[in-house]
Order: structure tokens, then C-alpha cells, then sequence
């Protein structure tokens, strides 16, 4: 028996327009587009809404966040994957990118057991088709951290890793420039002056020792498997010079204009994060992902640690840097799908994958009320 869906009476978001029609969702796929409204029995009245591809995010923290709700607080591992997985497709997610961080720099150690638990668990639930949105893994790799190499073994050569990241947290770097705003930031976690002030000089001295040989063992040990790689946090043009020298054509969240220029005239294409939009500015000082778009220096929005944020940012960013709200969407369906080299997503087009999302803005807020993956209704 053919399994099929009608959704008419929408606003079909295409990638060069909008337009009134139907969708035809088969087997798992997108079937036909239709204009206007389908008669068929059983055909899906969508009242107006907004019918959406499914959302790619490329890169978020969010289950870091469900395994470790309060500081003190570390959740269950398995339950807190499965949460995770429910609010990603609630927000309309269907492909998802868990970044997941590798090596310690001395703050965040529970971070190495989030890492390994959560491969874990993406292995073990994989196979059951109990996940409603579907999961690869981001490597977030932390260039100077004396553990990176070792857990990278433990992944690289695993199916699901999609994307690799070239990060360095070391105080006086990228985001964390600002010594100042780093040290307070330590602070508040609890550490004394001397205490953080002595492992920031520790690091220093370590990301001097450690990060050109650590980067360069890195890239050759994933060479075969041709990843899209990204630099996180950019902010000298020396160092994005080397990174699209060497191959890595993604700039992830760079800290400043001048360095979203740098990247572009590289080019590499451009990742911010959706909350940045959606809180009008960035959390650590950075510049404004609105200004980015301005300018045309965002490629691609991931929700980086909200995964609500990512449909929100984009509605905000039509309305407030007057891009068209088309190529708004583009940036979290398209874009990521030919970022991460998936052929089979991320337009309403026939042949594809049928995941689709249903939207209807409120005041301005839009609001997700039904999310297909597949052809399948998960939210």
C-alpha cells in the first residue's frame, strides 16, 4: 500500500519564491508540487501556513545542555539524548549535527564523558527508529587540549561523523580574546583569582607547545574521509589564510567583521548562530549575526545551543535586514544541505526527501505545528 500525504492550501517556500500550492508527500518522498488547491479525499487543509523544508542544523550544543540542566545537576545520559531528540524536532529540526566536544582545557571536564556517552547512545538508538529527527555527530576538536588525538580515535572513522571543527578556547584566542571577560567568566564558575589566573597561563603555555602539531596530526588523521571541515571562532586573517590554505572552507561563528570578510574573500562559507539574531547580538561581545546578513557574510544560521532559535532567527532576520524571507530559509535547508554534501534534502522539490515543516507566524514569532521526516509525522 503507497503511503501518502496531501498538504494543500499552503505557502509553499521554494528556493527562488513563495507560493500558494500542495505538496504530495510518497514513500517517503516529495511526490509532486502542485498549484493551488488539491480536491483529493484525505488532502490536508494547511489553512495558509507556511510549508518549510525540514530544517538542517549543523551545529548544536543542545544536548550538552540536557545532560547537564544545572551546574551541579548531570542528568541520565540516555534520557537526556532523548530529550534532546524531542526538542529538535518540535522545532522543526529533522537533520540534526550533535556537536560534541573533544579535549579538555582544565574548565570543562564532564565534557569528555558528554562526548563518549553520547556516541554511545546515538549507536544504541539509532537502530531502533525511536528518534524523530535524524542525528549525525559534529567533532568539535580542541587543537591545543592534551586529550584531543586520543578521542579522536575513538571516532574517526565512525559513519555518523558529518563535519569536523578546528577549535582553540585558549584565553587571549578567538571568542576569548577579551582576558578580562575570560578571567570573570571563570570565575563565576567558582575558581579563585590566583587559581584561574594560574591555569590561563598554563594554557598559553600549552596551546604554544601543543596546537600547530596537534592541528597538523589532526587533518592528516581524517584526510580519507574528505569531511567538510570548519574553523570555529575566527578572528586574525593569518590564521584563516592557513585554514583555506589547508582546506577548511567553513568559518564557524567568527567573532568580528573583519573576520567574516577575511573568510568570505577566502572563500569560505559562513556559519552564525541563530540566537544571536533572535537576542539581537551575541552573548560574548561579538559581532551582531543582523550585521553579518547586512552585509551578506551568513551563509548558513545553526542554533548553536537553542534549537528554536533556528526558524525564529530566520523570520527576524527577513524582517529586520530586509532579506527575502525565500533565501531567509535557505540558510537553514539548503545552504546546510550543500554544506554537509547531502543531495537528498533541504528544498521542496520532487524526488526529495519528504521532510517538511508546517508554520504559521504569531505576532511575528513563527510558530511550528507540524514537522514530517520521511513522510512521517514526528511533531
Amino acid at each position: 500500500m503507497t503511503a501518502e500525504t496531501i498538504l494543500t492550501n499552503a505557502l509553499l517556500v521554494l528556493p527562488d519564491r513563495i507560493e500558494p500550492g500542495t505538496l504530495v508527500l510518497r514513500d517517503g518522498l516529495i511526490a509532486e508540487l502542485q498549484p493551488g488547491r488539491s480536491q483529493a479525499p484525505g488532502a490536508i487543509d494547511l489553512d495558509g501556513d507556511h510549508l518549510i523544508p525540514g530544517v538542517i542544523d549543523v551545529h548544536t550544543d543542545n544536548l550538552e545542555r540536557q545532560v547537564q540542566p544545572r551546574a551541579q545537576a548531570r542528568w541520565p545520559s540516555r534520557s537526556a539524548f532523548l530529550s534532546h531528540d524531542a526538542q529538535t524536532a518540535a522545532a522543526g529540526v529533522t537533520t540534526v549535527l550533535d556537536a560534541l566536544c573533544l579535549g579538555d582545557l582544565g574548565f570543562d571536564a564532564e565534557r569528555t564523558e558528554t562526548f563518549l556517552n553520547g556516541v554511545r547512545d546515538l549507536d544504541a538508538l539509532a537502530p531502533t527508529g525511536l528518534l524523530k529527527s535524524e542525528h549525525f555527530l559534529h567533532l568539535r576538536c580542541e587543537l591545543p587540549a592534551m586529550d584531543m588525538l586520543e578521542l579522536v580515535e575513538v571516532v574517526a572513522d565512525h559513519p555518523a561523523v558529518r563535519m569536523v571543527s578546528l577549535m582553540d578556547h585558549t584565553p587571549g584566542v578567538g571568542q576569548y580574546v577579551d582576558i578580562e571577560r575570560y578571567r570573570q567568566m571563570r570565575m563565576r564558575g567558582g575558581k579563585s583569582v590566583s587559581e584561574v589566573d594560574r591555569r590561563m597561563q598554563e594554557l598559553i603555555a600549552q596551546r604554544e607547545r601543543l596546537r600547530a602539531d596537534q592541528r597538523r596530526t589532526l587533518m592528516q588523521r581524517i584526510a580519507h574521509r574528505n569531511l567538510p571541515l570548519a574553523s570555529h571562532d575566527d578572528w586574525r586573517e593569518e590564521e584563516i589564510a592557513e585554514n583555506a590554505a589547508d582546506g577548511v572552507l567553513i568559518s564557524e561563528f567568527p567573532v568580528s567583521m573583519m573576520a567574516a570578510e577575511a573568510a568570505h574573500r577566502h572563500g569560505m562559507k559562513i556559519i552564525a548562530g541563530a540566537p544571536n539574531i533572535v537576542r539581537g547580538g551575541s552573548h560574548s561581545g561579538n559581532v551582531a549575526a543582523a550585521d553579518l546578513v547586512r552585509a551578506g557574510l551568513v551563509d548558513v544560521f545553526a542554533s548553536d545551543y537553542v534549537p528554536p532559535a533556528m526558524i525564529e532567527a530566520v523570520w527576524r532576520a527577513a524582517e529586520e535586514t530586509g532579506i527575502p524571507l525565500h533565501k531567509a530559509v535557505a540558510t537553514i535547508t539548503d545552504e546546510p544541505a550543500r554544506m554537509l554534501r547531502m543531495a537528498d534534502r533541504g528544498r521542496l522539490e520532487a524526488g526529495l526527501r519528504a521532510d517538511v515543516v508546517r508554520i504559521r507566524p504569531l505576532e511575528g514569532i513563527p510558530v511550528v505545528r507540524s514537522v514530517w521526516r520521511a513522510g512521517e509525522r514526528i511533531a
